[in-house]
């Protein structure tokens, strides 16, 4: 009996959401949409990674909502590093970011679903619930393009070359595209010159670029493409 109450307790708390977004704006808005809801309690706010990662070093939340884009670090390494270090917690992202490009490594990050800013406040509500009751939250189009890939087999050929960049070729990359240089791109990531410029090679290898003026034209159109989306 003292267990079934103490899960009874348990299930009527609300949970713990922490909001990981750079933009101010942005985190007031989803903490108001939260805080209308009787089953969620916002925890904390945070504008990095490392704000994060601090946050949750004292009292992990039952999940993050986080956006892509951080000041000064990548939303796809966040959540590579709760995962290590907080697994169970779940982590939704919202971002504006294409969906139909970074959904599916946002899950093999270990995101447990993908909601796009524009899809509204009622999505993340639905995508906040359905993530902390343990199922996956993505669109209909992104399920499918999963499941065609698991169907095709793994030995497939990517029909977009990007897809064939790893999680930090694709951080060169659009970095490039935002008109950074080498020095500035390894400030940002926190690598070496040369680390990026090896990245730089394995981008044009895999994009079949001649050239680094091929590389930074394909970066930029990629980048003003994403910004339009």
């Amino acid at each position: 009996m003292i267990e079934k109450t103490a899960a009874a307790a348990q299930r009527a708390r609300p949970k713990r959401i922490l909001i990981v977004d750079d933009h101010p704006l942005v985190r007031q808005g989803i903490r108001m949409l939260l805080s209308g809801q009787d089953d969620f309690e916002v925890c904390g706010e945070a504008a990095s990674a490392h704000e994060a990662l601090e946050l949750m070093r004292h009292e992990p939340p039952d999940a993050a909502i986080v956006d892509l884009t951080l000041k000064e670090s990548s939303g796809l390494d966040l959540i590579k590093d709760i995962q290590i270090r907080h697994p169970h917690v779940v982590v939704l992202v919202v971002s504006m970011r294409d969906e139909g490009f970074y959904a599916e490594r946002v899950l093999r990050a270990g995101a447990r679903g993908y909601v796009t800013k524009e899809e509204g406040p009622d999505e993340i509500l639905r995508g906040l619930r359905r993530v902390l009751a343990g199922q996956v939250h993505v669109s209909d189009r992104v399920a499918s393009k999963v499941m065609q890939k698991i169907i095709a087999g793994a030995g497939e050929p990517a029909a977009n070359l990007l897809d064939s960049l790893t999680d930090r070729e694709l951080q060169v990359f659009e970095l490039i595209g935002n008109g950074l240089p080498t020095r500035e791109i390894a400030r940002e990531l926190h690598i070496s010159t040369k680390t990026v410029d090896s990245h730089r090679e394995h981008i044009k290898e895999k994009l079949h670029l001649a050239s680094a003026s091929e590389l930074l034209r394909h970066a930029i159109q990629w980048v003003q493409c994403q910004k339009k989306v």
